[in-house]
């Protein structure tokens, strides 16, 4: 029950958010209609088409995105033909007569007593919701990272229809108040017609915005300052044990649906240090990495930091120093550091993978092989990365979510450690060469591109002609051009629900996107094989702009399964073209990230 609330709470708030502005032209369409003929069709069918879409997205593979994608396609054509009739009457006229027909009954009349029927409403509230893309905050991460996760069930849709319902609720408030406001204005100003034609002029700008993906990047940042903390909140007072799943990679919810990394903006350590319930069980782990088997009883007394981690997640990565130095610092003065790996991937899952990584990463205490998720779903967690702080008694006593905050976690860290007896600790701080390369903090200001998935399971924004095609070799042919954030595939590969594997060369990979640096996890064929590549930004060596894992002619070589960093930006960081060549076969390819 208080998960629904959340959830319900979490969608009322999607009327504060700035990626709701796209959508608000069309609702307000309604509004001088009667509610219940006109404004409540259209939520029903605007959230309706959202829940089912996210639903599929989240857990149903590429057809179901490509059913999105051809969908939003012909809601703004037809939204577009709707607004010039808004416009003008003789434009309406001019319109060829059925389509005329049907847009006057689907668009408000001239007063409210125009005959609006059910059906057209929900209609257009249907076109509508293949547009409306809400910004990922935590309590949507939270509903479409356990999709992600645990596969689709009843659960999953019934939360997302709770989500549905809440914004639903707001956006039925806005109607009635804005048609109290413009039957106000008509009758003051005699305005009806100019509002009509301004009605129509917001709803073009509304679907060019959509068009040119602003809702999906300028909209999308600003949400990160507006709602999001709120969210939070609001799941903190709930549930204030912090266990609760949440926020996701910066774009990755808002038109892909997936998620499960979290970034800056996560949970606020509560300065009051309240008990957040007992440390669960390490009995789950499926093997540990420099310790022996280590048990919550055992380590009463001590005080412990759990980071929950993958050695892919850029995320991971890049809040990995500060937990380094922290150990480093106060392994001696009673802190415990345990880093427990939940594998996103399946080669995540092999301990010498992990005991690889380990070891090139620097990381010297104890690691949990979490497998099995047992660790993960004791502390009913949904982040990577996650930290939980615990007291010597047991308790947790806080959690942060994602990067960032690092100076108030040590100060956590500290607190506990003094509650524990502990004198004489080292000044804090964290030296800035602490991270360095990969594991250095991202470029927010200028990061809108999300985490993108190759797998089919959660692609979003392909553009090869005739979409991904599963489990089975396919030609696939780069478009000419590709739109921000979009990607394509050339040559010979075989995708399956996590990856692509390249058959034979040559063969391409091609994204448009922006930010300074660009990531992508790759991994060598079965045989383990050495794969050499070539990068390429807007078509020419990156030069200056090569990242950690190429040269300044591009070239590379893939001798693991890891996240490689191919792109870091020296000057002009912005928008660019990335390809990358693969110069033998067999190279696999599973998820971009930027920075």
């Amino acid at each position: 029950m208080t998960l629904v609330l959340l959830v319900f709470l979490g969608g009322a708030l999607t009327i504060m958010s700035p990626c709701i502005l796209p959508v608000l032209p069309f609702v307000f369409a309604r509004s001088e209609q009667k509610f219940l003929r006109s404004g409540l069709p259209l939520l029903i069918g605007m959230g309706a088409t959202f829940a089912g879409i996210a639903t599929l997205a989240a857990v149903g593979g590429a057809w179901a995105v490509r059913v999105n994608q051809y969908g939003r396609q012909l809601a703004m054509i037809l939204l577009a033909v709707f607004a010039a009739t808004l416009l003008s009457r003789r434009l309406a006229d001019w319109i060829a007569r059925p389509l005329v027909a049907l847009g006057n009954r689907l668009l408000p009349g001239t007063g409210a007593d125009a005959k609006v029927g059910f059906l057209p409403s929900l209609l257009l509230g249907v076109a509508t919701g293949f547009l409306w893309a809400p910004c990922a905050g935590p309590i949507l991460g939270l509903v479409l990272t356990g999709a992600a996760l645990s596969g689709p069930s009843t659960h999953t849709t019934a939360l997302l229809f709770t989500y549905r319902a809440g914004a639903a609720t707001s956006l039925a408030i806005a109607i009635l108040a804005g048609g109290r406001v413009f039957v106000a204005l008509k009758n003051s100003l005699g305005a009806g017609e100019w509002l009509r034609r301004a009605l129509g002029v917001a709803v073009l700008l509304a679907v060019a915005a959509i068009a040119l993906g602003w809702h999906s990047s300028v909209l999308t940042r600003l949400s990160f300052a507006g709602t999001n903390r709120l969210e939070q909140s609001l799941i903190d007072a709930i549930n204030p044990g912090g266990a609760t799943p949440g926020n996701v990679n910066s774009m990755a919810m808002t038109d892909s649906m997936t998620g499960g990394r979290a970034v800056m903006m996560s949970a606020q350590p509560s300065t009051g240090l309240p008990i957040e319930g007992e440390m669960p069980s390490l009995s789950g782990a499926t093997s540990w990495l420099n310790s022996r088997p280590l048990s919550s009883e055992e380590l009463r007394g001590k005080v412990l930091l759990v980071d929950f981690w993958t050695y892919s997640c850029i995320n991971c990565l890049r809040a990995l120093p500060y937990v380094k130095t922290w150990y480093a610092k106060y392994k001696d003065h009673g802190l415990v550091v345990i880093g427990v790996h939940a594998p996103e991937f399946a080669f995540e899952k092999d301990p010498a993978n992990v005991r690889h990584a380990v070891t090139e990463l620097g990381v010297t205490y104890p690691v949990a092989l979490d497998n099995n998720y047992a660790i993960w779903q004791g502390f009913n967690n949904q982040y990577w990365p996650a930290h939980y702080f615990i007291d010597a008694a047991g308790h947790i006593r806080s959690h942060h979510f994602g990067e960032g905050n690092y100076e108030e976690s040590e100060q956590i860290v500290r607190r506990l450690l003094a509650e524990a007896g502990n004198t004489n600790l080292p000044p804090p701080g964290v030296e800035s060469s602490a991270a360095v390369g990969v594991q250095a903090a991202a470029d927010e200001a200028h990061e809108q591109s999300p985490e993108t998935y190759i797998g089919y399971a959660r692609a979003q924004n392909f553009r090869s002609a005739g979409g991904l095609v599963q489990d089975r070799l396919q030609t696939y042919v780069i478009p000419p051009s590709l739109d921000l954030n979009q990607w394509a595939l050339g040559g010979n590969w075989v995708v399956d629900n996590e990856k692509a594997t390249l058959s034979k060369v040559p063969g391409r990979i091609v994204y448009r996107f922006y930010a300074r640096d660009l990531h992508l996890v790759l991994g060598p064929g079965l045989d383990g094989k050495p794969i050499r590549f070539r990068v390429q930004l807007d078509g020419l060596a990156p030069g200056a702009n090569h990242g950690a894992d190429t040269d300044a002619n591009g070239a590379g070589v893939i001798g693991e399964q890891r996240l490689y960093q191919l792109i870091r930006q020296a000057a002009d960081v912005g928008g660019h073209v990335f390809s990358i060549e693969f110069l033998d076969s067999d190279a696999q390819a599973y998820s971009f990230t930027f920075g």
